[in-house]
């Protein structure tokens, strides 16, 4: 099962990030499928009013963050209890991934209460549906390739826990004595790396969540739903798309507080990458071509290279 599990996600990853190279590069006889490309990653603003077949609201971004969300709960549960009950035998990387985990359920929890809150998306605001169906696949593949190298045993445990359930009954079940220093106790093996990846994380958290109250504010200085507005501040001021560039920071640290030795989060986080560039320079051009004034010193995404 690992095997399969493993090869699975990275053959996914792989099979996501090797179009958007090819599809990126500096090529006439490859404008075709870049143009193809393009329209199944655009949305919102990017995408043209007049080409509405195969889309769906962008509102619907919010069930990306409900599947994520109840998905990474699953898996936090499960693997956190796994851990509890075998500590003595639990190893450096199953810990790793499962703070991974964790971060990743913060991240996708603030992104729900964004998408609800925060941004007042439009009502013509429209995503491919080829778009919407990746976005779901890509938050439930996520959160599994942070802990697939111990996926295994998580799920024997879960399924010799459920069959001892059915089997002995409710009633019939031995008492499970709770101990709150023996649930914490994997924190205290945590490596440098976990927290310097913990501090990266928050601080690409703490940017995006600027950046996101930013673009939900424009809608409150415009007259009209349909109207767009140059954004500043924060990271606005050095990239067009600071919420990727977050994005990729979040990611990152996820790369480093795993350990940085599972290739299939190293082919995760080149995926991320190569998605939220190719939807960057779509902005950024977007924004070049809607706004004369736009801002000339401003980037794509990568500040002072791209």
């Amino acid at each position: 099962m690992e095997v399969g599990l493993v090869g699975l996600l990275r053959a996914a990853w792989i099979a996501g990030t090797l179009p958007i190279l090819i599809a990126s590069l500096p090529s006439s006889r490859l404008s075709r499928f870049r143009d193809v490309l393009s329209d199944f990653a655009k949305r919102g603003k990017t995408m043209q009013y007049s080409s509405q077949r195969f889309t769906v609201p962008q509102r619907f971004f919010c069930h990306f963050y409900w599947v994520a969300v109840v998905w990474t709960t699953l898996l936090l549960v499960t693997t956190w209890m796994y851990a509890y009950t075998t500590a003595p035998m639990v190893s450096e990387p199953f810990l790793y991934s499962s703070i991974a985990n964790h971060l990743t359920g913060g991240q996708v929890l603030r992104r729900l209460f964004e998408t609800i809150y925060v941004f007042n998306y439009s009502p013509s605001a429209r995503m491919h549906i080829f778009g919407y169906l990746t976005g779901l696949f890509f938050y439930v593949a996520a959160p599994l390739s942070l802990c697939c190298n111990c996926i295994p045993e998580v799920y024997e445990f879960a399924v010799n826990g459920v069959a001892e359930f059915i089997v002995r009954g409710k009633s019939q079940m031995p008492a499970i004595e709770f101990d709150w220093w023996e649930f914490v106790k994997p924190l205290v093996k945590l490596g440098w790396r976990q927290w310097v990846g913990a501090v990266i994380f928050f601080g690409g958290w703490v940017h995006q969540r600027r950046c996101h109250a930013i673009l939900g504010s424009l809608r409150d200085h415009v007259e009209q739903v349909d109207e767009y507005v140059i954004p500043h501040g924060d990271w606005f001021e050095i990239v067009s798309s600071p919420h990727y560039l977050a994005e990729i920071v979040i990611y990152a640290s996820l790369v480093v507080a795993s350990g940085g030795a599972d290739l299939t989060i190293w082919l995760l986080f080149a995926f991320v990458v190569a998605n939220l560039v190719f939807a960057a320079a779509e902005t950024h051009r977007w924004y070049l071509r809607k706004f004369d004034n736009y801002p000339s010193n401003r980037f794509v995404i990568i500040p002072f290279i791209y």
